[in-house]
């Protein structure tokens, strides 16, 4: 069972003071940045106000935005493919693999090929699938799923990585950050000149201009996408916007809020193939709009708030649920509040409804998104569908169930003995691990129907 493995698994981490040196260490860096970055901002709740609705009502029209996209991008040469879930995503990178013969491919960094296991299947393929971004990079030498949505290798230190080039790498040992940058620079250069594919993600989907949007800090989302003679991008369908001129309202709150950029350092919107007269890029794009779940939370009103998010990763810094127990535990491509939000959805909700109980309903990420997803409210919903849905553990629902009946039938509180009340409270805690980290609970030895009756007639 996910759920459980999921409890021991955040156990482990919440009481490793190491992890969470790191992680503190690591995410109050980001904090420090955002909180300066948002101090630039004139207006900043009235451009949350305005990200909200224009996604919003992106995807109150996202049938119309995807066909106008994919219009405007096949018009320069460009392809869309349609896959519905990953199955044909990957069909669709393999047959274009096989028709390249590619034997190497250079990917930037994305979260739909995260989610759809690309690197899996290519590998599988006898196809070497190399990671580009250092982070990504890094956490796939060592046999990982990324951290974090912004920062994959956010739970490693310098000593950390130095260990893992060492191991891998056969590198020498060093204290030096840049020389383990220049270490996996070098060694990706050659990559990005022999590969005959690029995958990246994007984004955002620009629907009258027809263009993927990739914002990066490292600028291995350009090379990977201009020397292979294919460009493959795997995007999300929710991730489209209505035009050009609003990536100037959200790239800066991607970033600010992400990272406390006031911009990231690489922003690039990419139109289509090759054109004539143009030096360099790729002579074909290919576009895979990837559904893989998304229509399910679209068809939910009250839940499709949660595919306005623009994997800022701002939820994931402040959420004390993430903070203890990082981002492995989850065990899916999404974690923190969003993951706990979207995952069910996307990768079934028997396997996953338990992430929307690993949250304080605090608020805290509701706070911070850019695009003002309401996440704990949707942390509720998914609560309340897991429990419509039949999917509550047998232990809760039979806690549920005779607190219920006991509640109809007051009298029985009143002719149980104290030690059997104390008993009922012990079993109930004890399954569902409250007595673990608590004292135990004990029923009072006058019931308040008693006392009530006692005051009055004395």
């Amino acid at each position: 069972m996910k759920a459980q493995q999921f409890q021991k698994d955040a156990e482990i981490k919440a009481f490793d003071r190491e992890h969470r040196r790191k992680i503190r260490f690591n995410i109050g860096k980001y904090d420090a940045a955002v909180t300066a970055g948002l101090k630039l901002y004139e207006h900043h709740e009235l451009a949350r106000d305005r990200a909200a609705y224009l996604k919003a009502q992106a995807l109150e029209k996202l049938d119309q935005y995807l066909l106008q996209f994919e219009a405007a991008f096949t018009a320069r040469g460009g392809r869309v493919v349609w896959a519905r879930d990953a199955a044909e995503a990957l069909a669709e990178i393999g047959r274009l693999a096989d028709q390249h013969q590619a034997r190497t491919v250079v990917k930037a960094k994305s979260m739909t090929t995260e989610e759809i296991h690309v690197n899996k299947y290519l590998t599988d393929k006898g196809i070497e699938s190399v990671e580009t971004d250092l982070g990504e990079y890094i956490v796939q030498l060592n046999g990982e799923r990324p951290y974090h949505i912004v920062t994959p290798a956010m739970h490693l230190s310098k000593a950390d990585i130095n260990a893992i080039f060492v191991k891998h790498l056969g590198t020498e040992s060093t204290d030096d950050a840049q020389k383990l940058v220049l270490t996996a620079r070098h060694l990706l250069r050659n990559k990005y000149t022999s590969a005959e594919i690029g995958i990246s993600g994007g984004n955002f989907l620009v629907a009258r201009e027809g263009a993927v949007a990739i914002t990066e800090n490292e600028g291995n989302a350009r090379l990977s996408a201009t020397f292979p003679k294919l460009h493959i991008a795997v995007v999300g369908i929710e991730k489209v916007i209505p035009q050009l001129a609003d990536l100037d309202l959200f790239w800066p709150l991607l970033s600010t809020s992400g990272t406390g950029q006031q911009v990231t350092v690489y922003n690039t919107v990419y139109f289509g193939p090759r054109q004539p007269g143009e030096p360099d890029g790729p002579e074909e794009m290919v576009v895979i709009l990837l559904d893989n779940g998304r229509t399910n939370l679209l068809a939910q009103p009250d839940k499709r708030a949660a595919l306005r998010c623009i994997r800022c990763g701002a939820c994931l810094n402040i959420c004390p649920v993430y903070k203890n127990i990082g981002g492995h535990t989850y065990e899916t491509t999404y974690s923190g509040p969003i993951g706990a939000v979207i995952s069910p959805h996307l990768s079934g909700l028997p396997e996953h409804q338990h992430l929307s109980y690993a949250s304080s309903l605090c608020g805290a990420c509701t706070t911070v998104c850019p695009v003002r997803v309401p996440l704990h409210n949707l942390l509720l919903l998914n609560r309340k569908q897991a429990v419509e849905s039949g999917h509550a553990p047998f232990e809760e629902r039979a806690a549920i169930g005779l607190w219920r009946w006991s509640m109809g039938h007051r009298w029985v509180l009143d002719v149980l003995p104290a030690r059997v009340k104390d008993w009922s409270l012990s079993f109930l805690l004890d399954q569902s691990g409250w007595s673990k980290r608590r004292a135990a609970l004990a029923a009072a030895p006058q019931s308040f129907r008693e006392m009530w009756a006692e005051a009055m007639s004395g």
